[in-house]
């Protein structure tokens, strides 16, 4: 069958009777009452949160506040007493240089003065003696020490 006439194509149609029903039209909700357990539940969360920012405020800044000024006053304690200690080493070198013997001691001890008729000796440190080997004969070879 070569010269056979060739059949146009059909195009398929959906058989009658199946059809699909249309969608029914979606009618808008009406608004829902509002919930009152759901709402209290809102207003207590968001009163126990202003409630802990209100807790911080009012006790955790000033106990750190509070913290701060302690550890600043124990600094300040600890070096007013170091003054205080310094002050009355002073005070006691003060009360000797009133008197002529310790100013005398003082200049001749630091200063090295001396009164008049007096002669000043200063004594040296003794030397310090090195022990080095001989120095080796003219002309000879050095010895080797075991």
């Amino acid at each position: 069958m070569p010269d056979a006439p060739r059949r146009k194509p059909v195009a398929r149609t959906k058989p009658a009777g199946r059809t699909k029903p249309a969608a029914p039209q979606r009618q808008p909700r009406a608004p829902l009452p509002p919930d009152p357990a759901r709402r209290r539940a809102v207003v207590s969360g968001a009163l126990l949160s202003v409630l802990l920012v209100g807790v911080l405020f009012a006790f955790v800044y000033p106990t750190q506040t509070f913290l701060d000024q302690r550890s600043a006053t124990t600094k300040a304690r600890e070096q007013l007493d170091l003054l205080r200690t310094e002050n009355a080493k002073l005070a006691d070198a003060t009360k000797r240089l009133g008197n002529d013997d310790e100013i005398a001691r003082i200049a001749r001890e630091f200063y090295g003065l001396v009164k008049p008729g007096e002669h000043p000796f200063v004594i040296l440190p003794a030397p310090t003696t090195t022990t080095a080997p001989p120095a080796p004969a003219a002309g000879g070879a050095p010895k080797s020490t075991p």
